[in-house]
């Protein structure tokens, strides 16, 4: 199975929100700890591991670019290399403060101000392009499986995946798909949780890529380039 990547936003090790994330996902991708849920101890560690089990592979993240292959005659040097010069030409981008939501059938936390990440994002789909690899049919079929727009299915066939640019919004994921009941369980439980730093604001200071050597692994991070632009 081939190598991935993906280009995130992860809060810095040693931040509470890094806390928050590695304690709720049971993992740490940057340090490779797996520290103890305090927290959340109240809560049964089934029903808890069922929740989580789809959003802890990917790690503690807000997507920037979604999850590709190198494409041909391209390497990890070369990707590496060009996120640091993105990193150097983008000034940090505040995101406001967080709030606790559900999209669809998941929770997630979404940031209160949301056009400079967009237009972050925006450039990282765009400028990281080359390096991607084209969907293979099997995910084309996977992605058209769910029910895409017009548009959604025209930036599929673009940019390999149909929720960015005009389609993306920027997401912290916390839980797979829930019922109903099991959604207002968890949202109470993290409502309490996550107050104090539902408090505080983020900012986007470093992009990150995460790397996942074959998809029966957890993606981890690789590195960390700071936005430091003006």
């Amino acid at each position: 199975m081939t190598r991935r990547y993906a280009i995130y936003y992860a809060p810095r090790t040693g931040t509470g929100l890094a806390r928050f994330g590695a304690e709720w996902l049971g993992r740490d991708a940057e340090t490779g700890r797996t520290p103890e849920p305090r927290g959340l101890r109240h809560i049964d560690r089934d029903r808890w591991l069922k929740a989580i089990s789809g959003p802890a592979v990917y790690g503690f993240h807000g997507t920037l670019k979604p999850p590709f292959s190198l494409a041909p005659g391209t390497g990890e040097a070369d990707l590496f290399s060009a996120l640091a010069a993105l990193g150097a030409s983008q000034a940090p981008v505040s995101a406001g403060r967080l709030r606790l939501t559900r999209l669809g059938e998941f929770l997630a936390l979404v940031p209160e101000h949301t056009d400079d990440i967009a237009i972050l994002a925006s450039r990282c789909v765009r400028d990281l392009d080359r390096f991607r690899a084209p969907p293979s049919a099997s995910e084309l079929e996977r992605r058209r499986a769910k029910g895409l727009s017009g548009a959604q299915e025209n930036l599929l066939r673009l940019w390999g995946y149909p929720y960015v640019l005009e389609e993306f919004r920027f997401h912290i994921t916390l839980t797979g798909n829930l019922s109903g009941a099991e959604a207002r369980f968890f949202e109470a439980a993290l409502k309490t949780h996550l107050a104090p730093l539902l408090e505080q604001s983020v900012s986007i200071d470093d992009i990150c890529v995460f790397r996942q050597e074959t998809q029966k692994d957890d993606f981890v991070l690789a590195e960390r380039y700071a936005l430091s632009g003006g």
